[in-house]
Formats: structure tokens, sequence, C-alpha cells
């Protein structure tokens, strides 16, 4: 299984794609199930922000029941018709990501943020920088409706902050918080509404976070943080050349620098 050109098209200018129906039912059922027999036995309402900023149920993030999402679906071909066949690291583990219902009325501002960077929960240290090359989540809920902790993304700003880090270099990750992020135009963020099954591809330098759930119900996910073989060897580099670890684009890349052909730095 392959992204058509049009689906490549669309990452390459937006930065996601939203690709439905691409788990099996019955491998999300089993995930939800094992989830919440996670939570029948208890969550421990002092973890609750390490949960939030990591993972919900530690002990499942390298269960089947998650890695299968990835390994055992076509995401996997997926992913690799992009990245390249044999270039993505073996995947032993996911994000347990679920979003429980606020009563804020309204919603809290969105928020956006790159993944990697230091914050006091997230369990990546101080002065270090943990990028990867794709962001893949799967849909365990249906999400039919803005502000039912959608992942929200800023559609475009993976080429945005490319220019950014080239002008001004990348040490502006190093910091906290909202002083960490470049400080760009932003464009309006979109939040990704998705069916159970749902897989949505995700260049990894898109702002993005998850919208606040002022639905009825939890929204179900899993997440899981793409690697190229040589990420390490180029950790800094790609910053400022979002296309080089993906090979499957190259094509596109090719065909539309600088939105020439068909406008798409507009």
């Amino acid at each position: 299984m392959k992204l058509t050109y049009a689906q490549k098209l669309e990452f390459y200018k937006k930065g996601f794609v939203r690709v439905p129906g691409v788990v099996p039912r019955v491998m999300v059922d089993a995930a939800v199930k094992a989830i919440n027999h996670s939570f029948g036995n208890g969550i421990d309402p002092s973890q609750m922000t390490t949960y939030n900023a990591q993972s919900f149920c530690p002990e499942l993030r390298q269960a089947p029941e998650t890695t299968d999402l990835y390994n055992r679906s076509p995401v996997k071909l997926l992913a690799e018709s992009m990245i390249g066949a044999g270039k993505v690291n073996p995947v032993q583990r996911g994000q347990i990501a679920v979003r429980f219902p606020l009563l804020d009325d309204p919603p809290p501002a969105l928020r956006p943020h790159l993944d990697g960077r230091h914050s006091p929960h997230n369990g990546v240290p101080a002065g270090e920088l943990r990028r990867f090359t794709m962001l893949v989540g799967i849909a365990l809920s249906d999400v039919n409706t803005e502000y039912a902790g959608n992942l929200a993304v800023w559609p475009g700003t993976h080429r945005l902050y490319e220019q950014y880090f080239r002008e001004n270099g990348h040490d502006i990750l190093m910091r906290g918080g909202a002083e960490g992020m470049p400080p760009i135009d932003m464009p309006q963020p979109k939040m990704i509404t998705a069916g159970a099954g749902d897989a949505i591809l995700v260049h990894y330098q898109i702002a993005h976070c998850a919208s606040p759930n002022v639905s009825p119900h939890p929204r179900y996910a899993i997440y899981f943080r793409l690697q190229h073989v040589d990420y390490k060897q180029q950790l800094h580099e790609a910053l400022t050349d979002i296309w080089l670890e993906w090979d499957g684009m190259r094509e596109i890349v090719a065909q539309h620098k600088n939105g020439q052909s068909t406008g798409l730095a507009k």
C-alpha cells in the first residue's frame, strides 16, 4: 500500500494527511479493550500530568495491542512509501493518548508546540532535542466535531519553520515552554476530524497540539514517532532541509520546489 500522488501532494503542501480506514476494526477494538481494562484497575490521580504529557497506560506502550497498530497494519507500508523502504527504525512502542472531557466553557485556547523539546513532565532532558521524522496518529475513537480532543495542526508550518531555522539557527528549541517556539506568523489552525481506524501522518516539523475536549466522550488515540535510520547523524541538518529524510517524497519535491508549478508557496 502506498499513498497516492494527490495524498503526497497534500502532505507536501500542508505537512500532514489523513488516510481513512487504514487500521482494521478488530485491531482498533483490541487496543481500546486493553486501554479500558487498564483504566478499570484505576488511574493514579497524582500521575495525570505525566500521563497527559507522555502516555497513559505505560504498561501497554510496548504491548502488541499497541505496536501492532503500526507494525502489523498497512500504516507501516504507507509510512515507508514516504520515508523509504527499510529507512525507518523499528517501532517498539507507542504513546497512548487519551483526552478526557473538560467542563470549560468556552474551551481553552490552542497552544502549538513541536515535539522533542524539554518540558517539566514530558521526559525530555533540558538542553536536548529529540527530533524524529514522522508523527503517526491512529484514531481509536470517532472525532466528528471540533474541540473534541482532535489533533490540531497549523498547516504549512513545516516550511515556515524550515525558513526560520535557515535564517536564525535552531538554538531557540533548547528553551522550554512557549519561549522555545520560533516566532513566526502562524496560519490558522485546523482541528482534524477522524474516524476510528484512520491514520494521520504528520511531518515532524508541524506545529500541533491536542485540542481541548469539551465533548461528552473521551478521545482515544495512539501515536508513533518514526525515526529515519540516519536521524541521529542529521539531527539538526533536517531542520533546515525538511525533505532530507523523505525518499518517497523526492518526485513531489522536485516537481513543486518553491511552489513554482502549482502555487504551493502561496
